[in-house]
């Protein structure tokens, strides 16, 4: 962008894409097809091309969001309407996001960051995407002439 606001924050998506990019020794397109092609080959790149999609998404979004602030401010009297301060409220909220994604970027990046080894590495492990549900996600199989258990739920709402 060349409107100077979030030059310097575009940069932070740049630097972190260098990063991954110098940590997995190929670029982002390689190793988006590395991961699509076999994501449990190494759970690590699959964090970080997740994440950072998400955080070139949420990059885009505030670039929009700074567009449409400073369309609105360019028609703007000395005082700012509502609507304007409710677009500025969505930058602010757009760059928590996105320096929020970036952090968990950083934080993938590094093996040395707390959380990263130990106790809290198997925990967080655990909580990584399996292969299916974790829970059974279709009724099960009832004998013909077994009655459906109610439920308490009557077109969609509880029975009170």
């Amino acid at each position: 962008m060349s409107d100077g606001i979030s030059d310097d924050a575009e940069d932070v998506v740049g630097l972190l894409t260098e990063r991954i990019e110098a940590r997995f020794a190929m670029d982002m397109d390689q190793l988006k097809a590395a991961v699509a092609a076999a994501p449990a080959a190494n759970p690590d790149a699959t964090d970080v091309v997740r994440w950072h999609g998400l955080l070139v998404e949420a990059q885009s979004v505030l670039d929009r969001a700074e567009d449409d602030l400073l369309a609105a401010l360019e028609t703007q009297p000395s005082e700012v309407d509502d609507p304007t301060m409710d677009l500025a409220h969505h930058v602010n909220a757009a760059v928590t996001a996105r320096d929020g994604r970036a952090m968990v970027v950083r934080w993938l990046l590094d093996p040395d960051a707390p959380g990263r080894k130990g106790l809290a590495t198997e925990r967080l492990a655990r909580l990584r995407p399996r292969s299916g549900p974790a829970v059974q996600t279709s009724a099960p199989h009832r004998a013909a002439g077994t009655p459906a258990p109610a439920s308490g739920w009557r077109a969609g709402r509880p029975v009170r």
